[in-house]
């Protein structure tokens, strides 16, 4: 029988992804002092394009200089590097390959080290045990909301001029868009706040004015939470109204997520080891727009077994693709089964999980980072290795909460 994994998808405008592995979005934290990407972001992606990945998504790419989720994001607000947004575009191109840029803005979710008073729909500040990173919001103006939408659409026309296959549209994980989906964040009261459409309204403006500068032909994604697993939150049916919406205004892709810096566990169903499967496989009812799931798949035959039963039409594979980049190659060729993700320990179980969170994330920056220097991955359950690496490259902000 025939594995879909290995086969195209072509998307609704036309656009033909090579076969059905995705290196979704993860934090590369490889821009420069000057928020330009850099010639480790071109070997990072030419490596994983060699893989054999149909789709590679960036991470985190801020549309404002002056709202930053973390130290070494990339921004684009203007086309002043489109020369070396061009030579990224090209290294992830390679094989058939395509790279989609992730374009975002965090909001409220811009850690005190970098903003001194944030933006948010709301000024509601952030609660929870990460709430001592952040500093409370004030409310965006609506002409400020006005200029956040173009901001989204002027990057994206300069990644469409660069030669990238794609933008993707962050609205998830509690940033900026999230916020305003968020009736516990989101607490306006006129065009933006209330009903669902009115909470909603932002995304749809983003998505016009995308599609206004970009044209038909070029994709643009959708990441949007399943929920945010906070009572009087954005929940499970507003989220799947949104999607429905989306699908109808035209977008090409949605990725499907979960959480937020209040709440960052991951909830729902792993059954065949994916998160939010069974969420996803309601979201594809009535729906013809491609599905792309992230979270969990740790095997080949549970992500065949997925895309089979019409769950989910892609699967992201992100921490096993800083492990192991060539995945969707070895798999083609029969040397891949499964994943074992590696726990991580310092050996102390109170400090373990007190930081637990950060040693994980800095454990796959590091693999990233020795990708791109051409070396192979280290494989440790060594917590204070990753530690280090983070120190080192972060300095003490690498206490602060980050998520792709």
């Amino acid at each position: 029988m025939t594995n879909l994994l290995f086969q195209p998808l072509e998307l609704p405008n036309g656009t033909v992804l090579k076969n059905r592995f995705v290196k979704p979005a993860m934090s590369e934290v490889m821009g420069d002092a000057q928020f330009r990407p850099t010639e480790a972001l071109n070997h990072l992606y030419q490596r994983w394009a060699a893989g054999g990945s149909g789709l590679l998504i960036t991470g985190n790419v801020m549309v404002d200089a002056t709202a930053l989720g973390e130290k070494g994001n990339v921004v684009i607000e203007d086309d002043r590097d489109l020369p070396r947004l061009r030579n990224w575009a090209a290294a992830g191109s390679r094989n058939g390959a395509q790279t989609w840029v992730q374009l975002n803005h965090p909001g409220r979710q811009s850690p005190k080290h970098l903003s001194a008073q944030p933006v948010a729909p709301s000024a509601v500040p952030l609660t929870g045990d990460n709430a001592f990173a952040f500093n409370p919001p004030r409310a965006l103006t609506v002409a400020e909301i006005h200029a956040i939408v173009q901001r989204f659409a002027t990057a994206a026309a300069v990644v469409q001029a660069a030669g990238f296959g794609g933008v993707e549209i962050h609205a998830a994980h509690g940033y900026l868009l999230s916020q305003f989906l968020s009736p516990l964040a989101n607490v306006r009261t006129d065009q933006y706040g209330g009903a669902l459409a009115n909470r909603m309204r932002v995304i749809e403006e983003v998505y016009h004015a995308i599609r206004a500068k970009v044209g038909p032909a070029f994709p643009i994604g959708l990441k949007i939470n399943s929920a945010d697993f906070r009572d009087g939150g954005f929940s499970e049916a507003d989220s799947l109204q949104v999607i429905h919406r989306m699908a109808d205004l035209g977008v090409d892709l949605i990725e499907v997520s979960g959480g937020n810096y209040e709440n960052t566990m991951v909830q729902g169903s792993n059954r065949g080891g994916a998160f939010f499967i069974d969420y996803a496989a309601k979201a594809k009812r009535g729906l013809t727009t491609p599905i792309l799931l992230t979270g969990g798949f740790r095997s080949l035959d549970g992500m065949t077994r997925a895309v089979a039963n019409g769950e989910t039409d892609l699967v992201g594979l992100a921490r096993a693709s800083a492990l192991i980049p060539d995945l969707p190659h070895r798999a083609a060729i029969g040397q891949f089964d499964a994943i074992d993700l590696t726990r991580l320990s310092t050996g102390i179980r109170a400090l373990d999980r007190r930081v637990g969170s950060y040693i994980g994330l800095s454990y796959y920056e590091m693999q990233m980072a020795r990708l791109a220097q051409g070396k192979a991955v280290r494989v440790t359950r060594n917590a204070w290795i990753p530690l280090g690496y983070a120190l080192r490259t972060q300095g003490p902000s690498f206490l602060t909460p980050r998520r792709a």
